[in-house]
């Protein structure tokens, strides 16, 4: 049995859906098997929080999060208010994270890109946040200004969180946000960089943010080439400044000129968790070792280049084994009395 200290990866829906019927098998795998959270990104098709409340109306009522939506597509009104909307519906937590969006996106929503992106972020995330807790009042920031509330309800918990994946990010979201969301950052780099940055931001509070990590994910099968599988999942990333910057400083190979070498470095770097399923839960303790609060588990690789059941069978087999290995190691623990 596992301990009851243990909490399962989460699951992430890998694409914007282009109907909401083909996020129905990921949602009940949260539903019924040990998956802890269902994540979806930005979506322009079937938009994300229609989505998971699409789900709530076919009986799929789960804890979910979004990683990320963007900021410059909606005012912290309209994000607080779609979020707990999302609480109400489910009658289960929430996270709302957003992220800053590309320079060009913001350029073309709003006129010109952020001049501090982090900056911006953090205050975009205190204005959703503080409109949550009872409302904003004169708020003024790079990303918007407004006064504004919502009519108070009895809703489960609503946490924001921001997109992080270098330390300047880290320490902005470290003074204002509830949960700091990094995408394809090794275990290390968290620990050392991430973690300590989030620290220094959160220094006037309580406590730091905890850490989400999304994680690329795929099963060592016969025929299958984990470079191809990397590059299909992580290319668009690799292919920019700011992922390969930060891959970089984490010491991975990574030039937005070469994603199809930054994916052979993410699978030689085990930062594309690949292997069978025992060899993939190893590697996924890594994180929870180096303060990972909540792992999410990302199929992209195998979604798209052999199909949503390719993906759910992996997702399964490594939610399988991941509780496997915690009930070992829960089986090796002392038991009774005073232990060190």
């Amino acid at each position: 049995m596992a301990s009851s200290s243990y909490q399962p990866p989460s699951l992430l829906f890998p694409l914007q859906p282009m109907h909401p019927d083909l996020v129905v098998p990921f949602g009940e795998l949260v539903r019924n098997g040990p998956a802890r959270r269902l994540w979806l990104g930005q979506s322009v098709v079937a938009e994300t929080h229609q989505t998971f409340a699409y789900l709530a109306g076919r009986g799929i009522k789960v804890p979910v999060g979004t990683s990320v939506t963007l900021m410059p597509m909606r005012h912290p009104l309209e994000a607080a208010a779609q979020a707990r909307s999302l609480a109400i519906i489910t009658g289960q937590p929430v996270v709302s994270g957003h992220g800053a969006a590309t320079p060009e996106l913001v350029a073309a929503l709003r006129g010109a890109p952020y001049d501090k992106p982090a900056t911006a972020a953090a205050g975009y995330a205190s204005a959703v946040r503080g409109i949550l807790d009872g409302g904003i009042e004169g708020h003024e920031c790079e990303a918007c200004v407004g006064t504004a509330g919502l009519h108070p309800v009895k809703h489960p918990p609503v946490e924001v969180g921001l997109g992080v994946i270098r330390p300047g990010m880290a320490r902005a979201a470290g003074a204002v946000a509830d949960v700091a969301i990094t995408w394809m950052t090794p275990p290390a780099y968290v620990r050392d960089t991430l973690i300590p940055a989030l620290a220094e931001g959160a220094a006037d509070r309580p406590a730091p943010p905890r850490v989400v990590t999304v994680v690329h994910v795929a099963l060592a099968n016969p025929g299958r080439d984990p470079r191809k599988l990397a590059h299909a999942g992580a290319g668009v990333h690799l292919g920019t400044p700011h992922y390969t910057d930060m891959l970089r400083r984490a010491g991975v190979a990574a030039d937005p000129a070469d994603p199809k070498a930054g994916a052979a470095a993410l699978v030689e770097t085990g930062v594309y968790v690949y292997g069978t399923a025992a060899e993939v839960a190893e590697r996924l303790r890594d994180y929870r070792d180096a303060g990972v609060d909540e792992v999410v588990l990302n199929p992209a690789g195998v979604v798209l280049t052999e199909g949503w059941k390719a993906g759910l069978a992996d997702l399964t087999e490594i939610l399988s084994a991941c509780e496997d290995l915690e009930a070992g190691e829960s089986d090796d623990e002392p038991h009774g009395g005073v232990h060190e």
